[in-house]
């Protein structure tokens, strides 16, 4: 398998993995105080009592993140081409590493504020799926003309 295939297999799990998760949050609202920011975040508190509007938003997260997951499949090539691939791949890339950027406060803020680590934990696995699905794009080959 070339890089471009590696890059996005692995891409692919972990856009795979985060959709598994808010599938599961959404099924399980009660989950979230282990995985939202903050005792008292407004959200959090919404999620825990299973609101509507933030089941909907975590639904439609999560169907965000299994196109994301297919995206890096068809261009690993483990299942057809999707339209504008490429484009997708970087766009997607793209957002990992703006959800990324916030590696640097969370950070200051677990070793000043005591913040959950986690968050560190969730920046850094954004910034690596970026990374990766940038790569991938970036290696993937254009097909050939008929």
């Amino acid at each position: 398998m070339e890089t471009s295939g590696v890059m996005l297999t692995i891409s692919a799990v972990i856009s795979g993995l985060i959709a598994l998760l808010h599938g599961v949050l959404a099924i399980r609202p009660g989950l979230w105080r282990y995985v939202a920011p903050g005792g008292t975040s407004a959200v959090r508190e919404m999620a825990i009592q299973g609101s509507t509007g933030t089941m909907m938003a975590t639904v439609a997260l999560a169907v965000v993140f299994a196109v994301w997951t297919l995206y890096a499949l068809s261009g690993a090539g483990a299942i057809g081409r999707l339209p504008l691939l490429r484009t997708g791949l970087i766009g997607i890339g793209v957002i990992f590493l703006l959800r990324a950027l916030f590696i640097v406060p969370e950070a200051r803020m677990v070793l000043v504020e005591g913040y959950p680590v986690r968050f560190v934990l969730f920046s850094a696995i954004s910034l690596v799926a970026g990374v990766l699905y940038l790569v991938g794009a970036f290696t993937l080959r254009q097909p050939t003309a008929a």
